[in-house]
């Protein structure tokens, strides 16, 4: 379970450098290397939601058990 804890929020992770890169730069990296709006471009954007809802799930039980 740690493993697949590590992993999503490597993912999180590389979301929320995706959006620095578009506050500070107006470059869209997931659009750029996928396509502006393609079905890829779509999961992706999918995949790094899902994968913060679960962290903040994480984080929540976390805080329940200490």
């Amino acid at each position: 379970m740690e493993t697949m804890q590590k992993v999503l929020l490597a993912i999180t992770i590389i979301g929320a450098i995706n959006w620095g890169l578009i506050g500070l730069l107006d470059f869209d990296l997931v659009a750029f290397l996928f396509g502006n709006m393609s079905l890829l471009t779509r999961i992706v954007y999918t995949v790094v939601a899902v994968c913060g809802l679960v962290n903040i799930g994480i984080i929540f039980n976390h805080l329940e058990y200490k």
